[in-house]
This record gives C-alpha cells, structure tokens and sequence, in this order.
C-alpha cells in the first residue's frame, strides 16, 4: 500500500492527536491523586534542629486530629540551611517516631543490673535531693587563707548545643547560686 506524502501527513496528525489525549488524561489521573497527600491538611510548625550549634531551620508536619508528627523537613525560607539538612537533621523524624524511644525515665540502683521505670515527680526530686546534699557536705566558705570563696568542688554542670541563650544563661546564674565552679559547653558535632 501506497501513501502519498498527504496522507502520511494525516496519519502523523492523527497519531500527534491520539497520544496528546492521551496524555491529558494521564495527566487527570494525577490531579486525582493529589488531594491523598499525607501532609495535605497538616499544620506546619518552624523549629530550630537540636543535634548542634548552627541552628538549621525545620519545618514539622503534624497531623491537625491527633497532633502525631507527620513529617520533619528543612525550612526552605530559614537563612542558615535554606531548606537543606545534614545528616543528623535528616533523622529527626526517626528521631521522634521510633518503637524503641525511651519515653519515661529509668532508675537503675546502685549494686544491681535492672532498670526501673519511675515517674517525673519521683525523678526531679531525687536530682533536687541529691543536689541539696551534696552542695551541703560539700560546700566551702573560706579556702586555706581566710578568704571567702563560697563553693563547692563536688558538683559540675555540662550544657549542650541545644540549649539557646536565655537557657545558657539561666542555667549559668543558677549554677553559680548553688556555688558550683565547674561550668562547661560542649557546642561541637
């Protein structure tokens, strides 16, 4: 069979014109499927990340109905990071929806191997007890020559990148109340 140069024109339009249809409905088919999105509705909260001092931007998905973390991505209008995360930051939806994250505090005594799940109140105040204790049998009002120094040597305190600041230099203020000497940062990967 025989085609003339415009019948072979007519058929390339035609098959142009069937796979363009085509096409558009391919493309139907997709704007179907966008309202399912799993951040579709979830309210987004900035953050700063915690694993270190540079302060990347983050941006948490959370579900609206129950508040569970959908998603954690880096916040493509924060000046630090624009959007990109490290690899510690990349984990931080691991972070928070794992199976095995310890969510309650664990008190193991001394002389023993097993670990105890206890409550807040229980904890905090065992910290505060030790703390009073310690700062009392330890505490040194004057050293070897009769000065006035006010102290105790027993106690250290470590902050940590996380901590902003208004928390550095409250923990700061409050250490140097109890007369602790031995403050450090650690503000390193």
């Amino acid at each position: 069979m025989e085609f003339s140069r415009r019948q072979f024109l007519k058929l390339c339009g035609a098959t142009t014109v069937l796979l363009v249809v085509g096409e558009l409905s391919f493309l139907q088919e997709a704007q179907a499927v966008v309202p399912t999105l799993r951040i579709l509705g979830a309210t987004i909260t900035p953050g700063i990340c915690a694993y270190c001092s540079v302060g990347c931007g983050i941006s948490v998905y959370a579900d609206a109905t129950t508040g569970s973390i959908i998603d954690i991505e880096g916040d493509p209008d924060h000046p630090i990071n624009r959007g990109s995360l490290c690899s510690k930051g990349s984990s931080l939806f691991q972070f928070v929806n794992n199976a095995n994250r310890v969510t309650t505090p664990l008190y193991r005594a001394p002389g023993t191997n097993t670990w105890v799940a206890k409550d807040w109140n229980t904890i905090m105040n065992d910290i505060a007890n030790r703390v009073y204790n310690t700062r009392n049998s330890t505490f040194v009002m004057t050293d070897g020559a009769g000065i006035t120094v006010n102290r105790t040597d027993a106690i250290a305190s470590l902050g940590g990148a996380a901590l902003d600041n208004e928390e550095c230099y409250l923990i700061s203020k409050g250490m140097r109340a109890l007369g602790i000497n031995y403050l450090e940062h650690q503000a390193r990967l």
